[in-house]
C-alpha cells in the first residue's frame, strides 16, 4: 500500500500558494446555494482569517448575491444566466451608495469558470452537478487551493483532475470526506485498513424496496437531518449521494473500492471513520452542521474556532449504526460498479440520475424507477473510454449520450404507465 501512487487528498500534506499577506483571499461558487452561504456566515464571524473577493451563482437568487457581493464589496460577480444581469446590476446598484464602483459583472455558461482562474488563495467551489468541472480543472490549473463540495467534478473527471492537482491541493468539503480527511491525519497511509462512510439513510431508512415504489416526491424531500437543495435531498433518499461518496472517497484517498464500506448512521454524529491496521478505528463527530468541513475546506492546515456547534457532553444521548440495505438502496452497489469501469461511466451514471431525478420531480417517473432507469443507461454505456486518453470532451459526450438515453427510457416509462391505467 505505501508503494501506491499519492492521494489527492492528504492531510500531512500542505499546499499554499503565495498570494500576499493578510486575510485569506476566497473565490465562493455557487454563492447563494447552501454550501455557499454557510461558507459566508463563517467569513463574516472571522474577517481576520478571511476574505471574499469574488462570488458566482447561476442566477436565480439576484438579490441574495448582490447582498452578498455588497457585504464584502468584491471585484467580480459572475452568473451562469446572461439573461438576469439587468436584474443583478439594478440590484447592485440599490446595494451600493451613490459613487461607489460597482463589481464587474460576467456572465454565461464559462463565468464561474473565469472566476475560479482568478486571483485568490483559496477556491470554493461549492457549484451542484457535473459542470462543476471546468471550474475545478480551472482552479487547479491556475494553482489554487481547492476546497472542493462539489463531488460530482471530481466523479466525472477524476484522471482529469489527478492529472492537474498538486499533492495537498484539495481539501475535501463534503462532511463525509472532511471526516476522513480529519482522522487519516492519525496515521501513515501503511496504517489504514478501511474506510467506514456513514449515511444517514435518509427518509426511507427501514423501508423495503415494495414501500418505496409508492413514495411520493414531497417524502423525498422530507430529510430527516439535513437541509439542502432538491437534487442533494433526492439523492439521499435514494443513497447515490452515498454512491458518489464512494468513488469520491477512492479518488481523495486512493483506497480500493473493496476497503470502502458504508454504513446506517441515523444521527448523523459520527460523519465517517477510518479502521486502522491495529483495530483502532477513528472517528470524526460534531452535531450535523455543514460549517464544520467549509471550515476545514477554507482554514486548513489550521482549525476555525467555534466554526460550528460542539456537543454538550453533560446531556444523554444514543448513536446507532446499521448495515446497509443493498436491496431498497442499490446505488451504492451500481455506484461501486462503474468507479471501478471509471473512464466515462461515472459521467454516465451521474447524468443519467441528473436526469431521472428531474423525472421524478415531474411525476414522470416513479421513486424506484430512478435507479432502474439509470442501471439500464449504464450497462447500455458499455466499454468507457478509459485511462490517461480521457478528455474533458469525452465526459461531455458520454453526459450528453446518457442524458438522451435517459430521457428516451423515462418517455417509454411514462408510456406505458399510461397504457397500463387506461
Amino acid at each position: 500500500m505505501s508503494d501506491s501512487p499519492a492521494p489527492l487528498a492528504d492531510p500531512h500534506l500542505v499546499y499554499d500558494p503565495v498570494v500576499g499577506d493578510g486575510p485569506k483571499a476566497l473565490v465562493i461558487l455557487g454563492s447563494t446555494g447552501s454550501i455557499g452561504t454557510q461558507a459566508i456566515d463563517l467569513v463574516l464571524r472571522n474577517p481576520d482569517r478571511f476574505r471574499v473577493t469574488a462570488l458566482s451563482a447561476n442566477g436565480g437568487r439576484v438579490g441574495l448575491l448582490a447582498e452578498q457581493a455588497y457585504q464584502f464589496r468584491v471585484r467580480t460577480v459572475a452568473v451562469a444566466r446572461e439573461d438576469v444581469v439587468p436584474v443583478l446590476r439594478e440590484a447592485l446598484s440599490a446595494q451600493y451608495r451613490t459613487g461607489e464602483p460597482l463589481p464587474e459583472i460576467l456572465a454565461g455558461p464559462d463565468a464561474a469558470t473565469q472566476l475560479a482562474a482568478s486571483d485568490c488563495h483559496t477556491v470554493l467551489n461549492g457549484i451542484t452537478g457535473s459542470i462543476g468541472l471546468a471550474p475545478t480543472l480551472a482552479a487547479l490549473e491556475a494553482g489554487r487551493v481547492l476546497a472542493l463540495a462539489n463531488k460530482e467534478s471530481l466523479i466525472v473527471g477524476g484522471p482529469l483532475v489527478k492529472a492537474l492537482a498538486k499533492p495537498g491541493q484539495i481539501i475535501p468539503v463534503d462532511s463525509e470526506h472532511a471526516a476522513l480527511f480529519q482522522a487519516l491525519a492519525a496515521g501513515t497511509r501503511a496504517d489504514v485498513r478501511k474506510l467506514v462512510v456513514t449515511a444517514s439513510g435518509g427518509p426511507f431508512r427501514g423501508r423495503t424496496k415494495a414501500d418505496l415504489a409508492r413514495v411520493t416526491v414531497e417524502e423525498a424531500l422530507a430529510h430527516p437531518t439535513w437541509a439542502m437543495g432538491p437534487v442533494i435531498t433526492i439523492n439521499s433518499a435514494t443513497l447515490v449521494n452515498k454512491g458518489l461518496e464512494v468513488i469520491e472517497a477512492h479518488l481523495l484517498y486512493d483506497i480500493p473500492f473493496d476497503r470502502i464500506e458504508v454504513v446506517v448512521h441515523p444521527q448523523s454524529y459520527v460523519h465517517s471513520m477510518v479502521e486502522f491496521t491495529d483495530g483502532s478505528t477513528l472517528a470524526q463527530a460534531t452535531p450535523p452542521d455543514m460549517r464544520g468541513p467549509i471550515a476545514i475546506g477554507l482554514g486548513w492546515p489550521e482549525r476555525v474556532p467555534d466554526a460550528a456547534p460542539a456537543f454538550d457532553w453533560s446531556k444523554a444521548s444514543t448513536w446507532e449504526f446499521f448495515p446497509l440495505d443493498t436491496d431498497a438502496f442499490p446505488s451504492v452497489g451500481l455506484a461501486r460498479h462503474v468507479g471501478q469501469l471509471a473512464g466515462t461511466a461515472p459521467a454516465v451514471f451521474n447524468a443519467a440520475n441528473e436526469e431521472c431525478v428531474e423525472a421524478f420531480r415531474a411525476g414522470a417517473l416513479p421513486f424506484n424507477g430512478i435507479m432502474e432507469t439509470v442501471t439500464r443507461v449504464v450497462e447500455e454505456h458499455g466499454t468507457p473510454a478509459t485511462g490517461t486518453s480521457l478528455t474533458v470532451s469525452d465526459v461531455l459526450e458520454a453526459e450528453t449520450w446518457a442524458r438522451a438515453r435517459a430521457r428516451e427510457l423515462t418517455a417509454q416509462t411514462t408510456t406505458a404507465n399510461a397504457e397500463a391505467r387506461a
